[in-house]
């Protein structure tokens, strides 16, 4: 499992945002893309057992979970944020 953290710039200054890889074994989808902040970010997925994985930032609104490490284009080809995590 990796992990890591992500700077993002709030009110003039950078805070550090932990986060952690995905077990690839409990998500129905797989694969990677490369987020806007630089970062490799695992696709949007659902848990094969319906709960919520680890590591998640977002719950999209066609039942996917998000593990975006920023909050712009978050779930965009998944119909929009239904909410935000932690």
């Amino acid at each position: 499992m990796l992990a890591g953290l992500v700077l993002i710039g709030l009110s003039g200054g950078a805070v550090a945002r932990p986060f952690s890889e995905p077990d690839d074994r409990t998500l129905d989808r797989h694969g990677h893309y490369r987020s806007r902040d630089g970062s490799d970010v695992h696709r949007p997925a659902k848990s094969l057992d319906g709960g919520k994985p680890a590591g998640v930032t977002a719950k999209c609104r066609d039942g996917t979970w998000s593990f975006s490490h920023t909050h712009r284009g978050t779930c965009s080809r998944h119909g929009g944020v239904a909410h935000w995590e932690g």
